[in-house]
Parts: C-alpha cells; structure tokens; sequence
C-alpha cells in the first residue's frame, strides 16, 4: 500500500468550514500556532441537553462587519492560548469539518476576537498534520486570489 503524498499549500488559502455555514473563508496558514483559530466577535456558553455549547457570531470577511453568521456548537474544551505576542486567554474549543481542495476533515477551533487581525482564520499544525506541507512563500496555491477563492477548490 503506497502512502498518500501531502498536500503542498501556501501560507495563505481559502478554506470552507460548512458544519458553520461558511463556504469560503480566507485563512492564514500558521505553523507556529497549535490549534487552529476562528474569529468570534462574541462567545457566550449555555446548557443543552445538560451539556456545555457555545453561541457565537463571526464576521467571515476581511474589513467587513456587516456580513454575519451565527453559530451554535458543542463545547469541546476550554484551554488557555498564548498568542504570538505573549497574551494569554481562556478559549472556548470547537470541533467543526474543514473542507480544503476536496478534502473534508475534522479538526479543533479555538474561538477569539480577531476582529482586528488580516486573517479571520489561523489554521494551525493540528489541522496540517493531517496531510498538508506548506509552501510559506507562496499563496492561493489550492486557487483563488487575495480577493475571491476558487469554489471549485472548495
């Protein structure tokens, strides 16, 4: 049996994340962060069924507030996250599908506000062990530009 060969992306890509009614969204690839990270501009946990959820809002677009989605997930975990500049939060832990290049898979979201960050998503090495090497000087290798992604990649 012949092993699968990973999959080459560059340090920008356009993930979907359909469990969350996202068809695209424009991720950076970071390998230098764990988990994978999702903006939430609001988190707020409840009971259902006895067990932990979470309801959030998230603004998928870059430099856009207005286009809103809202979610409701399992909790899966609560964990504290160190960014890259040293700041550490309590982060509410999701598992949701991610579908790159026709690939569907499972994988962790640490929800936080990145509301002022370039990228409304991080996907982190958890995510990329799963098949990925990445080229980190280039971009939109799976298709689509820094202003639109190419659905059939999705």
């Amino acid at each position: 049996m012949t092993k699968k060969q990973p999959e080459v992306i560059g340090w920008r890509e356009w993930l979907g994340l359909p469990d969350l009614g996202i068809p695209a969204i424009k991720a950076k690839v970071d390998t230098g962060a764990r988990t994978s990270a999702l903006h939430a501009y609001y988190v707020t946990p409840f009971d259902k069924d006895g067990k932990p959820w979470v309801r959030f809002g998230l603004h998928p677009l870059q430099k856009d507030s207005l286009t809103c989605i809202e979610c409701e997930e399992p909790v899966k975990d609560v964990r504290r996250v160190t960014d890259s500049g040293g700041h550490s939060e309590q982060r509410v832990v999701i598992d949701t599908t991610l579908l790159i290049n026709g690939i569907s898979m499972t994988i962790e979201v640490t929800l936080t506000d990145r509301e002022n960050m370039r990228f409304r998503m991080l996907l982190g090495r958890s995510a990329l062990k799963q098949g990925f090497w990445v080229d980190s000087g280039k971009s939109f290798l799976l298709g689509g530009n820094k202003n639109q992604p190419a659905m059939a990649s999705l």
